[in-house]
């Protein structure tokens, strides 16, 4: 493979998912909104996510809202 090909396909590859959360585990992806959300005081988002997290520990199924928000928030 050429060292050229490598680093134009390891940069794309980065700058899509550079401030996307991972959809693998939701309640990480809830964490770093929620810090997100605190910081900009974002209320709503900060709600979303307690919700989201607070599901996941309890063993239930969040919202799909809760979860679109939590997913879309950086986009």
């Amino acid at each position: 493979m050429n060292t050229i090909q490598f680093q134009t396909g390891a940069k794309k590859h980065f700058a899509a998912n550079a401030m996307a959360p991972r959809a693998e585990n939701p309640t990480d992806a809830a964490w770093l909104v929620l810090e997100a959300a605190n910081d900009l005081g974002d209320q709503a988002a900060v709600d979303a996510c307690r919700r989201v997290i607070d599901a996941n520990l309890n063993g239930t199924i969040a919202a799909p809202s809760d979860m679109h928000l939590v997913l879309e928030y950086f986009r």
